[in-house]
């Protein structure tokens, strides 16, 4: 896969483009992403991939708001190269682009920069100023270009329509199974390792405290998962606490994030580290000390080793 912006001088062959925020590559946008590559295929074309960074609701909205995203950017490139496209252009999205037209932008942007062939967009996909570039107008102003227009149907799941906005309220609310099976992968954060209290370690529980390399990406509800995590190149197994650790910081409104990997010993300050959470073990408890909280980690341990065989 090439990455390019909207400044590279492009020359696809008969490309097929689809665009969209593309916020966590979920199963849904994995149906987009399959009918684009088939469909550039079948016009001897090149498939592109048009996303945007800031995510345009930053922009949009007029506040220095802070969103709660799946997916950083390098997150998204990395998941939309996995997908085997082979061109992702991301477009610096600001306050000029969104005042743009939608047949504006077609003409503009698709057609006489990149020169699209074929569009495919999903079924609740919007673009141009106010989100007034519906499946209908794009498809009218696409046909003064000879662009043609297809659009992809909703994936459902047991959870209903699959949705990136679905999946950040399963997160919240705690339903990882639901997540991850929207998503089709385990939901990771990456982050630096930073020093903590070294209260685990005093417990036989040395943990290491992630901070998140990107304050956008979303943070999942309290409680403890058990995890698949990064190190170097290397996965190993592993717990996570997400919350207040009210055993010993009682009343805190600091939340942390702590790991602790089985069978490792190193010293991995400032490194970056990725935790991929496979299962919500329970909620965040109170314990009455700290032997109490061994023993509850001990449990958490052999429950995350059972599911994770």
């Amino acid at each position: 896969m090439l990455k390019h912006s909207l400044d590279s001088a492009f020359n696809f062959t008969n490309p097929v483009v689809t665009i969209g925020t593309f916020d966590g590559v979920h199963r849904g946008h994995m149906e987009v992403i399959s009918k684009l590559i088939q469909s550039a295929r079948t016009h001897s074309g090149e498939s592109v991939v048009i996303t945007f960074s800031p995510h345009p609701r930053k922009i949009i909205s007029g506040t220095a708001q802070q969103l709660s995203l799946l997916s950083t950017t390098e997150e998204k490139a990395a998941l939309l190269e996995r997908s085997g496209i082979d061109h992702l252009i991301i477009i610096d999205f600001d306050r000029e682009l969104s005042m743009m037209d939608a047949c504006d932008f077609v003409e503009e942007v698709l057609v006489r920069k990149i020169g699209a062939r074929h569009l495919i967009v999903g079924f609740n996909h919007r673009f141009g100023r106010k989100g007034e570039g519906d499946f209908n107008t794009i498809r009218q102003c696409a046909s003064r270009f000879d662009l043609t227009v297809e659009m992809v149907d909703a994936v459902g799941s047991d959870s209903g329509t699959i949705s990136s906005s679905g999946i950040r309220d399963a997160l919240l609310q705690g339903r990882l199974a639901d997540a991850n099976s929207m998503l089709g992968y385990s939901y990771p954060i990456t982050g630096t390792v930073s020093e903590g209290r070294k209260i685990g370690r005093t417990i036989g529980f040395p943990t290491a405290n992630i901070s998140p390399g990107d304050p956008e990406k979303l943070i999942p509800a309290t409680g403890v998962y058990a995890i698949g995590i990064l190190v170097g190149g290397e996965e190993y197994k592993g717990i996570m606490s997400i919350g207040y650790n009210p055993t010993v910081s009682s009343g805190s409104r600091v939340r942390t994030i702590e790991a602790y990997i089985f069978g490792f010993d190193r010293e991995i300050y400032g490194l970056e580290i990725t935790a991929i959470l496979k299962f919500r073990l329970r909620d965040e408890m109170k314990f009455p000390g700290l032997d109490e909280l061994a023993a509850q980690i001990e449990l958490d341990k052999k429950n995350a080793e059972d599911l994770m065989r």
